[in-house]
């Protein structure tokens, strides 16, 4: 019997695809089970058992000596800070923070901020770590919510991670004190 191009396949063509198909994956199935058994060996050599080799070595804390980071004075970093530079730095918390006075954003305005009252804004809804907190805004105060908001004031709602570099904490700061201080 002759086929003609255009003529269906029969059940017997469809199961043979079928079950070449299933065939091919059972071979795949078992060549990766017998890698798998090579690279990772069954267990059961014992609780010593290592797949790699063990070197000893001295106490690591008594031969390596970590260089800590070296305790900065923030008051000599303030006193030679930059506003300008500070200028470029506000950039970053424009989005949520206004300088015009009584002009709160996401978060208060910071005319002024320089020795005001924390949590001293009128008409801002503080969060109760800093509500409660009865400092001013220090030039100190500032530094230390700067470099990481969510230590220095547990709670509070300022998402912000805070600014690593103790120079640009200075000079931002700096740059906060000369608008409207």
């Amino acid at each position: 019997m002759t086929r003609t191009i255009g003529s269906s396949m029969n059940t017997m063509e469809i199961t043979k695809i079928v079950g070449g198909l299933c065939g091919s994956l059972l071979v795949l199935l078992l060549i990766e089970t017998g890698a798998g058994a090579i690279i990772h060996p069954a267990s059961g050599h014992g609780d010593d058992h290592q797949n790699a080799y063990v070197i000893e070595v001295e106490d690591a804390a008594a031969t390596t000596e970590v260089a800590a980071e070296p305790e900065v004075d923030f008051g000599e970093v303030y006193a030679a800070a930059d506003a300008a530079a500070g200028e470029g730095l506000f950039r970053a918390c424009s989005s949520c923070h206004k300088l015009e006075d009584g002009a709160n954003g996401v978060g208060p305005y910071l005319y002024a901020v320089v020795g005001r009252d924390i949590g001293g804004v009128d008409g801002f809804s503080y969060s109760d770590a800093l509500a409660g907190k009865g400092e001013a805004w220090t030039p100190e105060n500032l530094n230390g919510f700067l470099a990481n908001p969510s230590d220095w004031a547990p709670g509070t709602k300022m998402s912000y991670r805070g600014m690593r570099d103790v120079e640009d904490r200075a000079d931002l700061i700096k740059y906060l004190e000369s608008i409207g201080g």
